[in-house]
């Protein structure tokens, strides 16, 4: 059974199987705190390959290397990157507590599993701080935007089948244009990159005060304008490259940037969707992967991958590894249900719970029962 008080946890950190997924949930140096305070930690051979950290880091710092199914079979705490694929569904069961980004919304045979498994799952990207900031997502959404600029700079180029153009401030040539949708983490990120390299940057943002915020950090060469229809058409008419930085709630039909709109933009112009919600914000996204990045639509080239920090692995690792100990310590400290019920940022990301589902958004897209994760903490 899982535990419920403190003690020592049996802590798996698992290797990633999504096709270019280089990063790795715990660095040698985590894992090291996680020893230190009396948890054994089993890290699956190679897990930190990808982001040249050895196995031998690994075991310096305190780490037992197994194979893949000692990994899952013995942890009690499965301490991963990516969501739950159908290959590794055979290793969950009620006794396994899962700490990962999970995406339940977007992957509905993987919810259908959590539940089914009774198993406590617990996702990343749903887990906010005391100010509303989401802590878990935020290091990976800096590097996704600037990841993204970067993408555009790649595929920008003509032998990489872009227009050509050097998104750079070049002597005697006119600064392209780039457009970044949103202000968030992930905008700014690809904004500080944009406006650095010399570029005329426009970012459309709804929120005054994140507005006033991005003012304050972003150079001259950065106009913020409110989003509306008026200035999007604006943005889609003089932009070399587009940048979409806002999540879509996937329960809306509607879209920012419709497959008609492309219409507007300068022929061989590119879109960078950081979000990549599909038919999300951009009606023409679908996700891509690192082996098959871009795909034209309406005669503009899109590059929509999934896993953009996974480029960046080790960079990744260590801001992603640095997000989650504390979370990891809490749980294995106080066992799962007491580090429930008294961090209520760490509830937020509460996904499934011995067959219920305890993520609203979910629930609403799928038609599943809910249950509210603050009432059921209190049966604890």
């Amino acid at each position: 059974m899982m535990k419920k008080g403190g003690g020592k946890m049996i802590i798996s950190v698992i290797k990633e199987i999504k096709p270019y997924e280089n990063r790795v949930a715990a660095t040698p140096t985590t894992v090291g705190e996680l020893v230190r305070r009396g948890h054994e930690v089993l890290v699956e051979r190679g897990a930190g390959l990808g982001s040249h950290f050895t196995d031998g880091e690994y075991e310096a710092a305190g780490a037992k290397i197994v194979a893949k199914e000692e990994a899952w079979n013995k942890g009690e705490l499965i301490y991963k990157v990516k969501e739950i694929f159908p290959e590794e569904y055979q290793y969950i069961n009620d006794k396994k507590i899962i700490f990962t980004y999970i995406h339940s919304n977007a992957h509905l045979d993987q919810t259908q599993y959590l539940l089914a498994s009774g198993c406590t799952s617990i996702a990343y990207e749903d887990v906010i701080a005391s100010d509303g900031t989401f802590p878990l997502l935020a290091p990976m959404s800096e590097l996704a935007g600037k990841g993204g600029f970067l993408a555009a700079l790649h595929f920008s180029q003509s032998v990489h089948g872009g227009q050509g153009v050097l998104l750079n401030n070049v002597s005697g040539v006119e600064s392209p244009v780039v457009t970044i949708i949103g202000a968030g983490v992930s905008g700014m990120g690809a904004a500080e990159l944009a406006a650095a390299f010399g570029n005329r940057v426009q970012i459309l943002e709804v929120n005054s005060k994140i507005i006033e915020n991005a003012r304050n950090r972003l150079p001259y060469n950065v106009e913020l304008l409110y989003s509306n229809r008026a200035n999007l058409e604006r943005c889609l008419k003089n932009s070399d490259v587009i940048i979409n930085c806002i999540l879509w709630d996937k329960t809306r039909k509607d879209h920012l940037i419709y497959r008609e709109d492309l219409k507007l933009m300068k022929s061989g112009a590119l879109i960078v969707d950081v979000a990549c919600d599909d038919n999300g914000a951009i009606e023409t996204c679908r996700s891509t992967s690192h082996a098959d990045p871009i795909y034209v639509e309406e005669g503009i080239t899109h590059y929509a991958v999934d896993n953009i920090p996974s480029a960046f692995a080790k960079t990744a690792s260590v801001t992603l590894s640095n997000a989650t100990l504390a979370y990891v310590i809490e749980i294995a400290q106080k066992g799962v249900e007491r580090a429930l019920k008294e961090n209520a940022g760490l509830r937020r990301g509460l996904t499934t719970y011995k067959g219920q589902l305890t993520l609203l958004e979910t629930a609403e897209k799928y038609g599943i029962e809910f249950i509210n994760p603050n009432e059921l903490v209190e049966t604890f």
